[in-house]
């Protein structure tokens, strides 16, 4: 008996009626020789974590811009933030673990560098705007390797509806969206505490009090009210009062943190880079060949759009100096 049967006929045996069984996927744009031993959803999760756009989040600034400190959170870090309380909420509702996990893994593969600094400027200057969740489902539809990575519909489903006003069509998909935001509130708190931004005494007495005093309180009542409130039931939500606690505590971080903080000194400099690298792209398609930065041929300004979004913060500071720093005369 090959593994992935005997896997498929323990979600059958144990997982919720609301969940998504594997062998129920509603299946992949071009067809796949199933593996012998993992599911389909545990096949997407393994072809994201190798994708080389999984790889390059952990160069990609969640809120603080290039921290002099090794604990504040990256893109990556934040996204297995998500996948860690996704996982724990599906685990507590019985729905399929894997499929959760996946989306967790592929939600932000779309960010561009300096966080949503960079997505505020591709989406104000690029045509038709720029949404970073419709750009992660690019990335495995399109662009990771040049074809994508083939993932299941539900997979690609969860990923682009984890933002925005849509709705994924699957529980496992709409628990990432809770997850998201609960991840981000939080450890954005860590670091912004951490980085002397805020106090944890700054943040309001009602919310400390509905929610927790420390980070490990209030992940354990946002996970917990999650759990009981979605308790056999076909939909994943929050008890009013708690989504309307931390609804309050995301607005106190927008006014306090995302906003107009010293947190944000920096970010006028980093929405330079990016609106200044995809003009020249756009006026001067050639400039990376003639600086010898690599084999780059833009067509559009999608591809622009594109090669920026899938940049580290690095490598997009790279880019500029070599662009438009000059350098000294280097006789032959």
């Amino acid at each position: 008996m090959d593994v992935r049967i005997y896997m498929e006929a323990l979600e059958e045996q144990k997982l919720s009626p609301f969940a998504v069984l594997s062998k129920n996927t509603k299946g992949r744009q071009r067809p796949m020789e199933p593996c012998t031993i993992r599911t389909e959803f545990q096949r997407d999760r393994d072809r994201i974590i190798h994708a080389k756009s999984f790889r390059r989040l952990m160069h990609k600034t969640q809120v603080f811009l290039a921290p002099e400190g090794d604990h504040y959170r990256t893109r990556l870090t934040h996204t297995l933030e998500v996948s860690q309380i996704a996982r724990t909420i599906a685990r507590a509702l019985r729905l399929n673990e894997d499929l959760t996990e996946a989306i967790a893994l592929g939600h932000d593969l779309g960010h561009t560098p300096f966080g949503h600094s960079g997505e505020e400027v591709l989406d104000r200057i690029c045509s038709g705007g720029f949404r970073h969740y419709e750009q992660s489902l690019r990335v495995v539809d399109v662009l990771e390797g040049g074809k994508g990575l083939n993932l299941t519909y539900e997979v690609r489903d969860g990923i682009v509806n984890h933002a925005g006003k849509n709705e994924a069509t699957t529980l496992e998909g709409k628990i990432i969206k809770l997850a998201d935001r609960i991840a981000y509130i939080n450890h954005d708190i860590d670091d912004a505490v951490r980085g002397g931004v805020i106090a944890p005494e700054d943040i309001p007495a009602e919310c400390r009090k509905t929610l927790g005093n420390t980070h490990g309180e209030r992940l354990q009542t946002l996970v917990v009210d999650v759990i009981e409130n979605s308790h056999d039931k076909p939909e994943v939500s929050m008890s009013r009062e708690i989504h309307e606690a931390m609804m309050e505590l995301r607005n106190y971080m927008f006014a306090n943190v995302y906003t107009n903080s010293i947190a944000k000194t920096e970010e006028e400099k980093a929405k330079g880079i990016v609106e200044t690298l995809f003009k020249t792209f756009v006026n001067h398609p050639a400039r990376l060949l003639e600086e010898k930065l690599g084999n780059v041929v833009f067509s559009d300004e999608r591809d622009v759009c594109d090669y920026i979004a899938g940049m580290t913060d690095n490598y997009a500071i790279y880019v500029f100096k070599t662009l438009f720093e000059p350098r000294g005369w280097q006789t032959r």
